[in-house]
């Protein structure tokens, strides 16, 4: 099996047993919006690097985390009503109500 099909396969099985994601950290990203993810991929998900969202969470603005002694985690829901959250119609909607 060549590396193609077995990326497509690994796809496959993840959509097939509930998960959304077969990436970025060598784990398929559950759909449970409770579920703890790691910086990587809370970014994936947002579709943003890993850098960009570290720089938002030390700036602020950007989804809310857990801090767990030292490691920093983010619950899937929190990422995707962030993101949801960024939802504009222009490139001059500021997001604020009129």
């Amino acid at each position: 099996m060549d590396q193609q099909s077995s990326e497509t396969e690994t796809a496959r099985v993840a959509l097939d047993t509930g998960v959304a994601d077969p990436e970025p950290a060598g784990r398929p990203i559950p759909r449970d919006p409770d579920v703890l993810l790691f910086g990587a991929e809370a970014a994936y998900l947002a579709g943003l690097s890993v850098r960009t969202f570290e720089a938002l969470r030390l700036r602020g603005g950007g989804p809310p985390f857990v801090k767990l002694g030292r490691a920093v985690r983010y619950r899937r829901g929190d990422v995707l009503a962030w993101a949801a959250g960024k939802l504009r119609r222009s490139t001059s909607d500021t997001g604020e109500a009129a």
